[in-house]
């Protein structure tokens, strides 16, 4: 196809579309967005889009920019439907604008030749790479820098594929990393940085391509950082990084001279903030790495204050942030509203912790919970830091948060040597007269709040006091970012051994403080207090219940006072004060506070408002806390609830039909609808079994279509809500259990992928409580949830929740069928006792025990080689049960009996003395 040519109607025609794109008229941009799409169709749209980017140098630039955007997305998302002379022409033609005149032109021709590359694969069009080495040596500076760009997108897109890569026997990376280093001295300084981008993608501790030139490269790195170009020392920053994360030996033998530098960097001027950014990086890097740890000690005086000075408010933040306005009436920009981060519900249990619990075994959780679609994940250092600036422009990543966030990561590592260093800086930040310093003081009090807090401790009383005080600050700033602190310090104010005047100086005064900030008429301080708020809610837990009408009280009024971004974060509050209280709640009085303007709000709202989402979470853990004082409000809520399911199952079957002409639903409707049917389900117990056979459709058609969805979240919420209807509803259950098993089944696996292991969770969960509901009936189901359960609790691999709920399932099987379980005991009764021997005793780990004793009395000899676990997992349980007591001493009659005096004693020797005491105590066998 190389002599093919336009037809110049056709090309009329796209140029003219072209053109008219960018009309501020949003019906002729749809008009045109669909004419564009339509385009498709025809078989050589695609070198139409090439010729009109690379052949027509007198069209505006930003028309042939838009074709070679388009062009790029449809290499992307359409490449194997392009004929094959069409990808011919396209790689033919690319390369005669890689020089352009015009920037724009360059760098999106670059674009289209690093997605043509990473899509086809380098190996398959090995020419490409071939000429993007050889135009770096051109002494055309467009030609150089048009392929450099080529070249920093590709390395950066598939590094792995570029080391993995020969031609003939050929590493061209072996080529290609001295021709980059070659370049680093380049006098342009756009060459010199894609040089350095270009070659530290290789930095790790296994590639040889550029371990060979290790030397070079450092003696560039030391010698660009001082260079002109803020771009260049951005990049030599991101390369030492880099190294301190996988050579730090490369580094260590140069470490004051790089500390020296990246201190300098780190107090970059507000003109190169992103190179403090990336510099400060370093710091971050350095903390979280626990072998680094006696490397960074020397130099903490050097860097904790820089790091304080770093996170004072800039002068551009200043001007954007800084406003005593009272904006609490003023309506938030749609752009103000970050999207909502849906939690769905996982089953876990709470751990207890215990001090003479035997090193290496496990603690445990089990119970129902909500999770991000997995569990054991740690929110990430820039997440902690997002509280306290919001604005769209400070959404992002930046140096005052980084700076916070290794301040954090420092306490941790170095706890009361951090605080030696850090106290004196801090007091003179805390107190000073400038408004910044105090506010950064406070931010730093904040971060260092997990690390420190044992070195802190003693200055609490006086600090909190301070805090609380900084509340009144007449800075909207100050007072905002006082609320997070409070938040990070909620656990002392009302830790355990607390005394009532503890409290009552403390705890009380925090609360008091954080609910007046929920008011405030500053909405950033109304969004900090009531986050903060949630925070505290968390750690008081039944405490709050003396302080419930009070509370209602200033947050029912929030939803008169806050504007559509608060109110989001108002449900969180809500929701969390439910989770915390429980069935407190249930008080006439308190519902008729709290439940009409959340009643008023769920009329208000559509079926496809964001806003429903949140407001659905909170309604989910208002109804379970209420329980049966939800009654009144349940009909219509778990109607609506059927019909969002409903329609979101229609709009998901109507897109996999149409998928090129249908738009993907979006599947979180589905979601919160599933878990506020759950949480109705859970909370209003066998009252909902009523609502469940007027249900239409019925709710198991539904549920059966959701367990069978592919998106692995809608069948955790799915697996969720069948447990609970087990619970509450069985009669319902009962005749379709056939429908549902063998699904549920086939969900429980020993390895799940990281996105189904919630879904595996709920469904191992799940099982046990259709167990206990079904009795003798689930015989038949028994023996292929064995088969399927015990290779998970035995796995080292599995998630610790899912080892829990698999072994509590396990217990529940055995009190149904204990005959079928126990010839299977000496396979998994040592990784089932240490599974759950540090959960905390609830009605879940009593019938597990109540279960596995069972299944002992029928084949005792199936714990003999793992008595020792058993005995310590009995020692550890604290519940009063009657029934489990007479249980344990039944068996431990029986196996002394078995055994001969040392026997038994030997058994007893390899457990903690104080385990042993509380054995010889409660049973004096």
């Amino acid at each position: 196809m190389s002599g093919w040519q336009p037809q110049p109607q056709g090309l009329e025609e796209l140029l003219q579309c072209l053109r008219n794109s960018g009309s501020p008229d949003t019906k002729i941009q749809e008009s045109i967005n669909e004419r564009l799409e339509s385009f498709n169709k025809i078989p050589d749209y695609n070198s139409y889009l090439t010729y009109i980017l690379t052949q027509l140098p007198g069209e505006d630039a930003t028309v042939r920019s838009m074709a070679g955007l388009l062009l790029k997305n449809n290499i992307r998302l359409r490449l194997d439907g392009f004929p094959q002379e069409v990808i011919l022409y396209v790689k033919a033609n690319i390369f005669h604008a890689i020089g352009d005149g015009v920037a724009m032109i360059r760098n999106t021709v670059s674009t289209v030749i690093d997605t043509l590359l990473v899509e086809l694969g380098p190996a398959t069009w090995p020419e490409a790479l071939s000429q993007l080495i050889e135009l770096v040596d051109s002494q055309d500076q467009h030609a150089q820098e048009g392929a450099f760009s080529a070249l920093d997108k590709l390395c950066q897109d598939i590094p792995k594929k570029l080391e993995l890569m020969e031609v003939g026997g050929t590493r061209p990376l072996d080529f290609m990393i001295p021709k980059f280093l070659a370049h680093i001295d380049s006098p342009y300084p756009k060459i010199r940085a894609h040089a350095l981008s270009c070659t530290i993608q290789f930095i790790s501790p296994d590639n040889n391509a550029l371990t060979l030139h290790l030397e070079p490269f450092m003696v560039a790195l030391f010698k660009h950082a001082s260079d002109d170009s803020s771009d260049v020392r951005k990049i030599v920053c991101q390369a030492l990084v880099q190294l301190l994360a996988t050579r730090p030996d490369v580094l260590i033998p140069h470490l004051p001279s790089v500390v020296d530098f990246m201190l300098f960097s780190t107090q970059a001027s507000e003109d190169d903030e992103e190179v403090a950014l990336e510099a400060c990086e370093f710091w971050l890097t350095f903390a979280e790495d626990p072998e680094l740890v006696d490397q960074l000690r020397p130099f903490l005086p050097k860097v904790i204050p820089v790091l304080l000075q770093s996170m004072i408010y800039s002068e551009d933040d200043i001007i954007i942030l800084d406003t005593d306005v009272d904006d609490a009436a003023v309506p938030d920009r749609a752009e103000d509203i970050k999207p909502h981060l849906l939690s769905s519900k996982t089953h876990t249990n709470e751990r207890v912790e215990d001090p003479n619990a035997p090193p290496g075994q496990p603690g445990a959780a089990g119970g129902k919970s909500r999770a991000d679609g997995g569990e054991d994940g740690d929110e990430s250092d820039e997440e902690d830091y997002d509280e306290d600036e919001d604005d769209e422009a400070y959404t992002e990543w930046n140096l005052r948060k980084c700076s916070a966030a290794a301040l954090d990561v420092m306490a941790v590592a170095f706890e009361t040597e951090m605080m030696e260093v850090l106290l004196p800086y801090l007091k003179e930040k805390l107190f000073s007269a400038d408004w910044l310093d105090r506010e950064s003081g406070i931010l730093a009090l904040g971060a260092i709040a997990e690390g420190c807090i044992t070195g802190i401790e003693p200055h609490l009383p006086v600090l909190m006091g301070f805090l609380i005080n900084s509340l009144n600050d007449p800075k909207p700033l100050v007072r905002s970012i006082t609320c997070w602190t409070i938040g990070r310090y909620s656990s002392w104010t009302i830790k355990e051994d607390a005394t009532p005047e503890h409290k009552q100086q403390f705890f009380v005064p925090a609360m008091e403080g954080l609910l007046k900030m929920c008011l405030d008429n500053n909405k950033r301080v109304q969004e900090a207090g009531c986050s903060a708020f949630a925070t505290l809610e968390e750690e008081a837990g039944a405490e709050l219940e003396p302080f419930l009408g009070s509370i209602l009280g200033n947050l029912v009024f929030a939803f008169n006072k806050y504007q559509q971004k608060n109110l989001l974060i108002l449900y969180d509050a809500i929701g969390t004060l439910a989770d915390a209280v429980g069935p407190a709640l249930n008080n006439p009085a308190y519902i008729d506070v709290l439940m009409p303007p959340l009643i008023a709000r769920w009329g208000s709202l559509n079926d496809q408002d964001p806003d429903l989402i949140p407001l659905l979470e909170c309604l989910s853990s208002v109804v379970i806390a209420i329980g049966q004082g939800f009654v009144n409000y349940a009909q219509p809520v778990f109607e609506r609830c059927i019909a969002i399911v409903k329609q979101s199952l229609i709009d998901f079957q109507n897109y996999r039909a149409n998928p090129a002409q249908v738009e993907e639903p979006d599947k979180t409707f589905l979601i919160v609808s599933l878990d506020l049917l759950s949480g109705l389900t859970q909370g209003l117990n066998t009252t909902i079994t009523q609502l469940y056979q007027s249900s239409d459709p019925p709710v198991l058609t539904l549920l059966a279509l959701c367990l069978q969805h592919p998106d692995a979240p809608v069948r955790q919420s799915s697996y969720a809500l069948l447990g609970d209807t087990a619970i509450s509803c069985f009669s319902i259950l009962k005749p379709v259990l056939p429908q549902f098993m063998p699904g549920l089944i086939s969900h429980i696996e020993v390895e799940p992928r990281p996105a189904e292991v919630s879904v595996c969770n709920n469904a191992a969960w799940a099982a046990g409580e259709i167990a206990l509901q079904a009795g003798p009936e689930m015989e038949q189901w028994v023996q292929p949830l064995m088969e399927r359960i015990v290779p998970v609790l035995l796995s080292t691999k599995a998630a610790r929740s899912l080892t829990e709920n698999s072994a509590v399932t396990i217990g529940r099987l055995a009190i149904v069928c204990p005959s079928i379980v126990a010839p299977h005991l000496q396979v998994f009764v040592s990784a089932w006792c240490q599974a759950l021997a540090d959960i905390k005793d609830n009605e879940e780990k009593d019938s597990a025990f109540r279960g596995i004793c069972s299944a002992i009395q029928i084949n005792p000899n199936g714990i003999s080689a793992s008595f020792g676990y058993f005995l310590n997992a009995i020692a550890r349980w604290q519940r009063p049960s009657e029934t489990l007591n007479e249980m344990f001493k039944t068996i431990l009659v029986a196996f002394k009996n078995m055994s001969e005096g040392p026997a038994w004693e030997a058994q007893l020797s390899h457990l903690p003395p104080p385990i042993v005491a509380r054995l010889r105590e409660r049973y004096p066998i």
